[in-house]
């Protein structure tokens, strides 16, 4: 239940749309240590709000961020920094775990990356590095976890 009130809360503020920076909102795909989908919405020209579904160790987590953009001198080209939480379960059958018990796991983030968004072309490409800390669950730092996203935008 509490999964479906956090996916309906996030899916809830992706439907205001203000001033975006160069495109409304994004639906694609993301592939690093944790592979899965990514929505990205602007709620101005600057502050995006971003979910992502990833698969992990076994397991599911759901994350949402608030990210700041900034311009590089290179139109479509910008760089993003934001935070925000994620919530989900990994599955206990791993390299640091001897029993199959599933944990759920709440836990903090942060985003660090570049955004290219193609001027012609419907479509956006990311790179990002999102350390995030467990609170509950495997607790601790998870430094690893970079990706490379593509959405389409409209």
């Amino acid at each position: 239940m509490k999964k479906l009130t956090l996916v309906g809360l996030v899916l809830f503020g992706l439907g205001f749309t203000l001033n975006a920076q160069n495109y409304n909102t994004g639906i694609g795909l993301r592939g690093g240590t944790a592979n899965g989908l990514t929505i990205k919405h602007y709620v101005s020209s600057s502050t995006a709000l971003e979910a992502i579904v990833a698969s992990r160790w076994s397991g599911v987590l759901i994350t949402g961020l608030v990210e700041i953009d900034n311009e590089f001198n290179t139109p479509g080209l910008n760089w993003f920094y934001g935070a925000g939480a994620h919530i989900g379960f990994w599955d206990g059958a791993s390299w640091w775990v001897d029993d199959e018990t599933t944990s759920p796991i709440i836990g903090i983030d942060a985003i660090l990356g570049i955004e290219y968004t193609f001027e012609d072309l419907p479509i956006s490409l990311t790179l990002d590095w999102k350390p995030a800390i467990n609170l509950i669950g495997f607790t601790g730092a998870w430094t690893d976890s970079g990706a490379f996203s593509i959405r389409y935008v409209f």
